[in-house]
């Protein structure tokens, strides 16, 4: 009869990753899937914005008509100069909201294709994660939205007393498609910041250590990236970015005391 005496110790489970099961050719397999099923929910996306063409250009027009409302002397017809620029702004309206519609789609997709190189505790942030970058994207579009006709007033007010606006339809719905996407892209600051102070790249301190330097630098990058470039979308897009990044401390803090809660419960 063997006696222990407790130096034997029972192995450690061994963490199943996805590489222990897939081969290479099985991961592009894999991604090959995923791109497929992402690039149909854009072309199901597409044919929804191209039945609805319309009443979606009115409702991209309406900023510039409430504009043309408050100041007679304006043109609000849009127009377009060359045979083929009308069929290319469907095309383009089409295509943008398309990928807008199908973006929760895509990035299902892409946390699919990620998630089983994580381990089962960092895969229940999936919906979170998700749920976060589309709410974040909406709020950015609808700002971009609500300032685009402060945008065009500046524009059209800074262009002289003595030129007429006179809008092409491609060019107006690049300027609203630029607008919502650089806001849009710009509100998934936050999300970024979390996700860095969760896998403990960033901590909480470290970021609000360096607050000023941020906060110019949030300043720096509305202003770069604003489409119109007018100082009422640049404030529109800063100071969100800003209360984000103390907000994204906040909540890398509130991880942070909860861990530690865990650990020493575990300790």
């Amino acid at each position: 009869m063997k006696l222990s005496l407790g130096r034997d110790k029972p192995p450690k489970p061994k963490v199943e990753t996805p590489d222990d099961r897939m081969t290479l050719v099985e991961h592009l397999a894999e991604l090959r899937t995923r791109i497929i099923r992402a690039l149909l929910a854009v072309v199901v996306g597409i044919v929804v914005v191209l039945t609805f063409y319309n009443p979606i250009l009115d409702f991209l027009r309406a900023p510039y008509e409430r504009l043309c409302d408050r100041n007679p002397d304006l043109t609000c017809d849009l127009v377009f100069t060359s045979p083929l620029e009308g069929f290319g702004t469907r095309l383009q309206v089409s295509t943008y909201g398309g990928i807008l519609l199908a973006l929760p789609v895509l990035l299902w997709q892409i946390w699919r294709f990620v998630v089983p190189a994580l381990h089962q505790k960092e895969k229940r942030y999936a919906i979170p994660f998700i749920g976060s970058c589309i709410a974040l994207f909406a709020l950015g579009a609808f700002l971009a939205y609500w300032t685009l006709e402060k945008a065009l007033e500046f524009l059209i007010t800074w262009a002289g007393d003595d030129v007429e606006a006179f809008f092409r339809v491609g060019e107006y719905i690049r300027l609203v498609g630029m607008m919502i996407a650089a806001f849009g892209i710009a509100f998934q600051f936050p999300v970024l910041l979390v996700g860095l102070q969760l896998i403990g790249v960033l901590t909480p301190q470290t970021l609000l250590k360096g607050w000023r330097y941020a906060i110019m630098v949030c300043f720096v990058i509305a202003a770069v990236i604003t489409p119109s470039g007018d100082p009422f979308s640049m404030l529109a897009l800063a100071l969100p970015m800003s209360l984000f990044y103390f907000l994204s401390v906040l909540i890398g803090w509130l991880f942070q005391r909860a861990k530690r809660k865990r650990e020493a419960a575990a300790a």
